[in-house]
């Protein structure tokens, strides 16, 4: 597989240097021996223990995460907090990123992972990954409104949006699935007519739906049946 400091580094336990300290206390076991350097390659069937408790290392790792507002979806800020500084330290590691974007003021679903081949390919525009969102608008939304916003519609800076589809809960409420991932997208939908989002919420990626046990800011990793599907 990879390094031992590499691997524990990764999955957050250890830097590298505490896994150097680690070694001197003879705190890491590799296979019933002590290890001895922190470069030693760890395979996929060997049986690493930290401080007597079994470590599993995992190429690739899917969690759901419920956005909450206020966090951006980004890796690192200097100045705002970010969806992966509130992913707990037992499911934390540092090549972990979100797949895709939903703006500050957007909760919701969002998939963390370190799987990148997958996560372009789903939001690649020749996925046409389905994602549906709930809003709630200022102003009532008309007939006439929602066949152009369905039809497709033309951007304040000139881009055309693809065909959507929504369904009304009221005149002010409903689901609008999309399959494109512009920039602020729904937000600059609805202001083409007019109208202004005061709520948004993500409720689906593909075919995986948000867990409704999830509350604001928590996190479950994905099931295998949704690994499944992310990945396909």
């Amino acid at each position: 597989m990879d390094r031992l400091d590499k691997l524990l580094s990764q999955e957050g336990i250890l830097s590298r240097s505490d896994t150097k300290r680690a070694i001197r206390k003879k705190e890491i076991i590799v296979n019933g021996d002590f290890a001895l350097t922190s470069d030693m390659k760890i395979k996929e069937d060997d049986i690493v223990l930290y401080k007597g408790e079994k470590l599993v290392f995992r190429k690739f790792v899917y969690l759901m995460l419920n956005k909450p507002k206020g966090i951006i979806s980004a890796t690192s800020d200097k100045n705002q907090k970010t969806v992966l500084d509130i992913i707990p330290k037992n499911l934390y590691r540092k090549d972990l990123f979100p797949c895709g974007r939903l703006d500050k003021d957007t909760e919701g679903l969002l998939i963390i992972t370190n799987d990148g081949e997958s996560a372009h390919r789903r939001l690649s525009p020749r996925s046409h990954t389905e994602k549906k969102y709930y809003f709630k608008l200022i102003k009532d939304l008309d007939i006439n409104d929602l066949n152009k916003l369905e039809s497709g519609v033309t951007l304040k800076d000139g881009l055309k949006t693809s065909p959507s589809k929504i369904l009304l809960i009221n005149e002010k409420e409903g689901y609008i699935t999309i399959t494109e991932g512009k920039y602020h997208e729904i937000r600059r939908m609805f202001a083409s007519i007019y109208n202004t989002v005061v709520e948004l919420k993500r409720i689906s990626f593909g075919n995986i739906v948000l867990d409704e046990s999830l509350a604001p800011s928590e996190v479950r990793e994905l099931t295998k049946e949704e690994i499944i599907e992310f990945t396909k």
